[in-house]
């Protein structure tokens, strides 16, 4: 693709609040004309790349651009882009009319120039006889729109929209996301919307960008997005899923709880360990009979308006979610068959704790900022530099922090279909991972110790 085919280029762009990295090495391009969606949990980064790209905030690294040109260091009023905020910003002591026309007074148009401009984008926003009201009067949809007007009066290359639906009630919110999508077709410009709502995400955009801790985890088309997650982050983020350890026996054959089963990935290598997702829609539930490739019990089934919901209970203790238009009653015993296409791959991220160490001594090791008894290691000199590998189900966390060598809070909680994957931000601001099969909620604070006989120690 040509260069002049971006309408914004954001190259290398780090972002720094003293010590804490809240952007790290985005790298991002929107071509003319497409609605692009930055979507990710709270705390993600993604506001914060808006507003760098809006010019309220500089970034510590890196380099943007906009129509060719680079703004890195351009105020907000000489770019090519208009912002629309969560909180409209609207002038509460001018009606409709003077607060879509503001910008342009400043700009010093014509007067009929301004008339017929407001005219049109009232039109566009289906605000028409509006322009005398207060905008203390109107609904919180109303007044969106009008910040919506504000924001396209000004012919801007790029409109950056930051959770503008987030006010609104469900309903409201529904209808907006269409209008959206249709103002988006009529003006023909570039979108750039900031949302933690995966539906919204996937029911407006051309391309989602799914954003964790200040990095791009993914880019793609909401189909790709949804059937092809690169991680288990996305998997678990953008709808529901069925997430599993699994093992990659072959080419288009992968084993998962308890089960060999044909798919069509290939290329991961021979027993090599993998991440399985399965969407619940995928999942084909009936009466037990020998078409089952697993069968197991129902333990809950929830109507949900369009389907029912059920958890399904393997006998060798896995759950499934199965989502269905028909139903099973609880405690009802059910076979269930997945396709190979059905079946998703991914490369695991990690596949054990590894951590950069110095030994002590032959039976002490130091790292994330604390001292572990390991096994003897009589060949390695003290104050050695090492690495050190700990798998994640020997890592144990204690409800009572002062029992533990190391404490720490849990930040990420993903559900494996027989236990939970644990993400925990330790003191020494390090992340550790855990398998567990007890119940841990975000946010809980932990002790966490480690047998010395789990920790391997690698010159």
């Amino acid at each position: 693709m040509q260069k002049s085919d971006y309408i914004i280029s954001v190259k290398g762009v780090s972002k720094n609040f003293g010590s804490k990295v809240v952007l790290d090495d985005i790298n991002l391009y929107v071509k003319k004309g497409e609605f692009v969606t930055i979507l990710g949990p709270s705390g993600c980064g993604k506001t914060t790349l808006l507003r760098l790209i809006a010019g309220f905030q500089t970034p510590s690294e890196g380099t943007i651009e906009i129509a060719g040109e680079e703004v890195t260091q351009t105020p907000p009023h000489k770019r090519l882009v208009n912002t629309v905020f969560q909180k409209y910003a609207l002038f509460p002591h001018l009606n409709v009319y003077n607060n879509i026309a503001f910008g342009l007074k400043l700009k010093k148009l014509a007067k009929e120039l301004i008339e017929k401009k407001v005219t049109q984008a009232l039109k566009m926003v289906g605000m028409t006889d509006y322009e005398d009201r207060d905008v203390d009067t109107l609904s919180g949809g109303q007044q969106q729109r009008v910040a919506i007007a504000r924001a396209i009066v000004n012919e801007p290359e790029v409109l950056l929209l930051d959770e503008p639906l987030a006010a609104l009630d469900l309903k409201m919110r529904k209808d907006m996301q269409m209008e959206l999508k249709e103002m988006h077709k009529t003006l023909g410009i570039s979108f750039v919307y900031v949302t933690h709502d995966q539906e919204e995400a996937l029911t407006l955009s051309d391309t989602i960008v799914v954003m964790s801790e200040g990095r791009i985890q993914q880019i793609g088309t909401p189909i790709d997005i949804y059937n092809e997650p690169i991680n288990s982050f996305v998997a678990d983020f953008i709808g529901e899923s069925n997430l599993l350890n699994g093992t990659m026996i072959q080419d288009k054959k992968v084993s998962f709880a308890g089960t060999a089963f044909d798919c069509v990935d290939k290329g991961f290598g021979e027993n090599t360990p993998v991440d399985i997702v399965i969407r619940p829609e995928d999942i084909y539930i009936f009466e037990p009979s020998d078409a089952a490739m697993l069968t197991g019990t129902v333990t809950s089934s929830i109507f949900k308006g369009v389907h029912y919901e059920m958890m399904i209970e393997t006998a060798n203790g896995y759950e499934f979610m199965v989502q269905d238009y028909h139903t099973f009653p609880v405690d009802h015993q059910v076979g269930l068959l997945i396709k190979p296409f059905d079946i998703h791959v991914m490369k695991k991220e990690r596949v054990c704790n590894t951590f950069d160490a110095k030994m002590i001594d032959s039976t002490h090791v130091e790292f994330l900022g604390t001292t572990f008894e390991c096994n003897e290691t009589p060949n390695i000199e003290a104050g050695a530099e090492v690495q050190v590998e700990v798998s994640f189900k020997h890592v144990i966390l204690q409800d009572n922090e002062e029992e533990g060598a190391l404490t720490g809070v849990v930040k990420f909680i993903l559900y494996k279909g027989d236990h939970y994957h644990l993400t925990i931000l330790t003191d020494w601001d390090e992340d550790i991972f855990v398998d567990t099969t007890d119940v841990w909620d975000d946010g809980d604070r932990i002790g966490i110790t480690i047998d010395p006989g789990s920790i391997r120690v690698i010159p």
